[in-house]
């Protein structure tokens, strides 16, 4: 039997896990063709991009994660808990660090997971390019755990200024959002809406319109640098029409506790300071057992999504520097790291081992660029739809661009679960919603 190891269970490792365990799995008593292994450091699961979702307290995260265990044990294969820290490719063995409890307490301990086919899809962390202070006083929206620290954070910092008498200081009750993609504006979209929601319950003491703020810094001329100039435009428009203050063409020098200073030695105080500016591959990555990383640690891999000195390693996701030979008008580069190109990439994948399974040749993977898409929360939806979709580029906003934003979600719920649950999950939160707070409170 086959073993097949996944490291990483985010968008693309835990489709291709379910796919192939739905496929090949072992269940009721008989043996499958394969044996299907994913090792994640967490227990749950949840869609990347919804992260500043929760962080806004927009989205219980309860009602949205998946379980690890359970998803392995209703799609026949095996989750192990544990962080990947090395790989000996002579052994073809994963080693996993000791799984401990947050007292400390060890659950698991260090071990080595063999494999015949290994995947890698571990994601990316934001790139703070070694700016001082970052570590030390910036929040990171890269996990579950941080989308959590920062909404709690964010609603102590309002009941704070509504228990205290005396002024608030120009910190207090400012956000400061380093790094205007998709993530920093999505945030500051969300955190308008949602700081106003919880300010309605009764904190009468907080005015919403002159003590909350929320600021957008890029390093870039404009917002959205990744997408075409006229969603940037609009984009931003729209934003300041809810009260963001945007800021551009300004570069961060330092982080200081409460305040982000910039190039030009000029400052902006702020009580919470968000991270959310360039993207790397995890550290650890770094010539893992010899494989070929770039300078952002990524697994540099062949059109088949196999790395390039080991054909039986297989990268995906984030944490793949993979080609694409048509972008930038077919000067080519690499393909982005998007959610959209982790499900392709799962879904190639899967092709990719029934192929080695019939020990037939491998196929190349080839990107389909449908565009990006950014949510402004209730206020609208940008984005622009391209490549094969419609044959063509062509700029979206309002209902239609929420619609095709909320299905790349509901893509990502189908390839997990299928129609019956998504569908029955879907009706419980509508449901749920309207005898609940439309915000987080705790």
């Amino acid at each position: 039997m086959h073993r097949i190891v996944i490291v990483g269970g985010g968008a693309g490792g835990l489709e291709l896990a379910t796919r192939l365990g739905d496929r090949y799995g072992s269940r009721k008593g008989k043996p499958g063709k394969l044996s299907v292994t994913l090792i994640d450091k967490n227990r749950t699961h949840i869609w990347k991009p919804k992260l500043h979702e929760i962080a806004a307290g927009s989205m219980d995260l309860g009602d949205h994660e998946v379980d690890y265990i359970a998803q392995a044990h209703w799609h026949h294969f095996t989750y192990r808990i544990g962080e990947m820290i090395g790989l000996d490719r002579e052994r073809k063995e994963v080693i996993v660090a000791p799984y401990r409890d947050h007292l400390g307490t060890e659950i698991t301990p260090q071990r080595s997971i063999p494999y015949d086919i290994l995947v890698m899809s571990i994601g990316s962390l934001s790139n703070d390019f070694a700016t001082p202070g970052v570590e030390e006083y910036a929040l990171r929206l890269e996990s579950q755990d941080d989308a959590k620290n920062f909404h709690h954070q964010m609603l102590n910092a309002i009941i704070r200024a509504q228990a205290q008498s005396n002024p608030l200081s120009p910190d207090q009750l400012h956000v400061a959002i380093i790094g205007a993609g998709a993530t920093g504006v999505e945030l500051a979209a969300e955190l308008h809406r949602t700081t106003r929601e919880v300010v309605s319950y009764g904190l009468d003491r907080v005015d919403p319109n002159k003590d909350l703020k929320v600021s957008v810094i890029e390093a870039a001329p404009r917002i959205l640098p990744a997408l075409p100039a006229r969603l940037s435009t609009a984009t931003e428009a729209l934003l300041q029409k809810m009260g963001v203050e945007v800021i551009t063409n300004k570069k961060v020098a330092r982080v200081f506790p409460k305040e982000v200073q910039f190039s030009d030695n000029t400052s902006l105080p702020a009580e919470l300071i968000v991270w959310a500016a360039g993207v790397k591959a995890p550290d650890f990555l770094k010539d893992i057992g010899g494989l070929e990383t770039n300078r952002i640690n990524q697994l540099v891999v062949l059109p088949t999504l196999q790395t390039t000195r080991d054909p039986d390693i297989f990268a995906m996701g984030d944490c793949a520097a993979c080609p694409w030979p048509e972008a930038n008008e077919g000067q080519g580069g690499f393909v982005p790291p998007r959610a959209q190109a982790a499900h392709q990439q799962a879904s190639h994948l899967f092709k990719q081992i029934q192929l080695r399974l019939e020990n037939k040749p491998l196929k190349p993977y080839h990107y389909r660029d449908f565009g990006s898409l950014v949510s402004l929360g209730k206020y609208s939806t940008v984005g622009n739809m391209m490549g094969g979709l419609i044959g063509g580029s062509l700029m979206i906003e309002g209902v239609f661009a929420k619609l095709m934003y909320l299905s790349l979600y509901k893509m990502h719920e189908l390839a997990l679960h299928g129609w019956a649950k998504v569908s029955l999950d879907t009706l419980a939160r509508m449901i749920t919603r309207r005898t609940e707070p439309h915000v987080k409170l705790h």
